[in-house]
């Protein structure tokens, strides 16, 4: 499906962030105003993040003022969790495992609430296409950059988004489920482009200058699922995959969900310990990532992740080969309790008191989830 074809439906443009949308998408309406865009003045906090003069450091306080003070709140709220479930909907389409596994879940206790602790997302780091293209929505709703992550041996960069905390649009947190409960965290990557081969670069280049101004509508594309750019031939596909298979991935998923994450304890059922899930989920015929180990933990001890192997579906190439390609996986996440806070009582435990942000070794081996040797990795019959 050719992403241009729908500019009419929506149209982000860099600076003013002007939404319009019709009702086959959504029937709610936001415009933002362009006097939101300006510098930060704690400077400290771009700098930690990227030394680079990103779109993504030009969130302020006083863009957040705006937002919380919103005299259409509801609207806001609407909207954006809109889009959030089309994404989720496009993702769940396309991965029957995340699909079973959230039903699971879900039937496991009918007192559970499966909260999503993040969505990920996958970029090429070259001519505007990366990193910033797909969080500029993400930072017009309220969401701020917390922290920036390097996986040099990947060639990879990543920056994670906190959700807005003071707004109306948290209010029903607790009561929701899913794209209606708390808002995730936002894990956006990119691949560092001019660190690859030039046979790799002439083939990235290639599809990006396709698009045109595709990097623009990167949100969209992602709510479709739809390239940006032209249905790749499967021999650049496989160039890329030999050198680097997030590449491969990117080049025939583009912005689509990368993977969506439960927050495992929020549960209120024993799957809650993430153990207990893992082991929940393989007795159930599915196979986790084991990449390192099947549980991946942080040095502290408090951020546990683990995540299944990703599904395959066929991809029909421009050169008139069909071949099956890997698309996307579900991650679960335990953030434990912080030092600070251990003597809490857990009625009055919130996700401030927990381990937040996220880890460069837990996350390098999460990547491996789409990766050829998981995919094809024979599981150990018990």
């Amino acid at each position: 499906m050719d992403v241009a074809k729908f500019t009419g439906i929506l149209r982000i443009t860099s600076q003013s962030s002007l939404f319009a949308l019709n009702s086959s998408f959504s029937s709610a309406l936001l415009k933002p105003h362009a006097r939101n865009f300006i510098s930060l003045k704690e400077k400290s906090l771009c700098n930690s993040i990227t030394n680079q003069k990103r779109h993504f450091c030009l969130v302020s306080a006083s863009k957040m003022d705006h937002f919380q003070n919103s005299s259409h709140p509801q609207g806001i709220e609407s909207f954006f969790r809109s889009f959030l479930a089309k994404m989720e909907k496009v993702y769940l389409s396309r991965n029957p495992t995340a699909k079973s596994i959230l039903e699971l879940v879900n039937s496991a206790d009918d007192e559970d609430q499966i909260c999503y602790d993040h969505f990920a997302f996958r970029t090429f780091g070259i001519d505007g296409y990366g990193i910033d293209s797909m969080a500029q929505i993400f930072l017009d709703y309220g969401f701020t950059p917390r922290g920036e992550l390097r996986f040099p041996e990947k060639k990879l960069k990543a920056v994670w988004f906190a959700p807005p905390t003071h707004h109306s649009i948290i209010e029903s947190d607790d009561n929701g489920s899913g794209v209606n409960g708390p808002l995730p965290r936002i894990f956006v990557s990119e691949l560092l482009v001019d660190e690859m081969s030039p046979k790799a670069q002439e083939i990235i280049r290639k599809y990006t200058k396709l698009s045109g101004n595709g990097n623009k509508h990167a949100a969209l594309a992602s709510a479709l699922g739809s390239l940006t750019w032209e249905t790749p031939l499967y021999s650049e596909f496989q160039e890329l995959a030999k050198e680097s298979e997030y590449a491969a991935w990117t080049l025939v998923n583009g912005y689509a969900l990368n993977h969506l994450t439960i927050s495992t304890h929020r549960l209120k059922s024993y799957l809650r310990d993430i153990t207990n899930l893992n082991k929940f989920i393989e007795e159930s015929g599915f196979k986790l990532n084991s990449e390192g180990s099947v549980l991946k933990v942080s040095p502290d001890g408090l951020l546990q992740q683990s995540s299944t192997v990703a599904d395959t579906s066929t991809f029909h190439f421009a050169d008139g080969v069909t071949e099956s390609v890997p698309r996307s996986y579900i991650e679960f996440a335990e953030r434990l309790v912080l030092p600070q806070y251990k003597n809490i009582p857990n009625s009055e435990m919130k996700e401030y008191h927990r381990r937040d942000g996220f880890e460069v070794g837990n996350a390098d081996k999460i990547f491996e989830s789409t990766s050829k040797d998981q995919l094809t990795r024979k599981t150990t019959v018990k």
